[in-house]
């Protein structure tokens, strides 16, 4: 065991793979931290640097920790000079590529859409389902049961008021009118005599009270008989169009028989009923214009005849009865009627559905003054499909921004697309034999310049350089 024991310190030193003695100090891998420190450093100002040339966001952070590069500067100042190698003026101008004068960090017109707000109202219409019926309807029925003798009508005649439409057996009613016939005119005679004799003072002024007692009584009878003898016969209390007979002759029928109905549809009553909203809005005499699925391509025109005292609680809505003419009879009891109405309404600003923004304050719209865009607030009254009535600070006529909203800031200048694009096509080009067409026709700038280029995405006229 002893034997397999290695004395370290004199043990023969080993050569490393590279050759080098192992007595060699090790060495550590990877580069030391202070310099891995600096490369990061160098790296990351390197990084904000190369983003301040197009961004001037990065620009302004340099600037903030102390670094200020000296060509991100002069590029960042809008009102350096653009300047070539040895202080020469720079050829082409010194605008960048994000459209505004000494790069993307100045501000810059937005360009938009726009579209005026106009006038919009609601409650100035209804439309309601209704039901027409006759302006008179009555059923008419026996009042009294016995043998149906005769029908004296058809169905669809017009009768007056007073006319006879049926009649019943009449034997037994006909012989007690007589019977008290014959008794009135009895007691009538002996009521004469009596006051003959009671001038002469023949008969004392008992008899005389007996006799008249008795005469009276008589007639009363007799106008009982002539009623009863009168209900054997059918007749209609109101003129109109007869309808279908419900019963027909020899039958043996009962009081209250329906026999056929009666109508005067010479104007058609249309109950509808509408929603408590517009309760304020209708009144007797109001205009109406009814529609029917049965009658297509006529309007019936009437005016409002009732409206019902109380809302119902159940359904929240009033009853209301409109008068349609119908001289020709065209319209019948029980068609279904489309009544529509109008009225003067609430008018409120009416903007594009697009223009409605919102904020933690509430719902708003950007509206264009003076070639700037402010912020308006509003309250949404109403949605429809062609505008959302709104009311706050916006009148009808006001210019409001329905397309680029996400780009806007309070203040900010903006500029309409469609004079955007009439400004560039109508823009004269200045520029001298060397000037491009970018130059010459600025796509949104509508400037003027020499001898220099202009950024794809300008919003703002291009600093003017001169060549050298």
């Amino acid at each position: 065991m002893e034997q397999d024991k290695i004395d370290v310190t004199r043990a023969t030193p080993v050569a490393d793979i590279a050759g080098a003695p192992a007595t060699a100090p090790l060495q550590r891998r990877g580069a030391p931290i202070w310099l891995q420190l600096l490369l990061s450093l160098i790296v990351i100002v390197g990084a904000l640097s190369a983003a301040a040339l197009v961004n001037g966001t990065a620009n302004s952070l340099l600037a903030n920790v102390g670094l200020r590069l000296p060509m991100l500067t002069a590029s960042a100042d809008p009102a350096a000079p653009a300047t070539g190698p040895g202080g020469a003026p720079r050829q082409g101008g010194g605008q960048g590529a994000g459209g505004a004068p000494g790069g993307r960090g100045a501000s810059r017109t937005a360009v938009v859409v726009a579209q005026p707000a106009v006038t919009g109202t609601i409650n100035n219409a209804l439309t309601a389902i209704g039901e027409g019926s006759a302006i008179q309807s009555v059923t008419i029925s026996s009042a009294s049961g016995g043998t149906l003798v005769s029908v004296d009508v058809k169905p669809g005649d017009k009768v007056a008021a007073g006319a006879r439409l049926a009649t019943l057996d009449s034997g037994t009613q006909q012989n007690a009118y007589d019977r008290a016939r014959l008794a009135a005119e009895d007691a009538d005679a002996t009521l004469a005599r009596t006051q003959t004799l009671a001038k002469s003072s023949s008969v004392s002024a008992a008899a005389l009270a007996t006799a008249q007692l008795a005469a009276d009584q008589a007639r009363i009878a007799l106008n009982d008989a002539k009623l009863n003898l009168d209900q054997r016969t059918i007749t209609t209390p109101v003129s109109g169009t007869v309808g279908l007979i419900k019963v027909t002759p020899g039958n043996l029928i009962n009081a209250q028989t329906v026999v056929t109905t009666v109508e005067d549809s010479s104007q058609i009553l249309v109950n509808f009923w509408v929603a408590e909203r517009y309760s304020s809005q209708i009144a007797v005499g109001a205009t109406v214009a009814a529609t029917s699925s049965a009658l297509p391509g006529k309007t019936f025109t009437g005016v409002v005849s009732a409206v019902d005292n109380k809302i119902d609680p159940a359904s929240r809505t009033l009853q209301v009865q409109a008068t349609l003419p119908n001289p020709d009879g065209s319209i019948k009891s029980g068609m279904s009627f489309t009544v529509d109405m109008t009225f003067p309404g609430e008018t409120f600003p009416s903007v594009d559905p697009l223009s409605i923004q919102w904020s933690n304050q509430g719902a708003y719209v950007w509206k264009i003054v003076d070639g700037k865009v402010k912020k308006g607030m509003v309250e949404i009254i109403q949605r429809n499909t062609d505008g959302v009535l709104v009311t706050g600070d916006v009148q009808p006529g006001d210019s409001v921004v329905t397309q680029g909203v996400l780009q806007l800031a309070d203040n900010a200048p903006v500029r309409l697309l469609d004079q955007g694009q009439g400004a560039a096509a109508a823009a004269p080009a200045t520029g001298g034999a060397d000037a491009s067409p970018a130059a010459q026709t600025p796509p949104f700038g509508g400037g003027k310049r020499k001898g220099g280029g202009q950024g794809a995405s300008s919003s703002q006229a291009p600093t003017t350089a001169t060549g050298g």
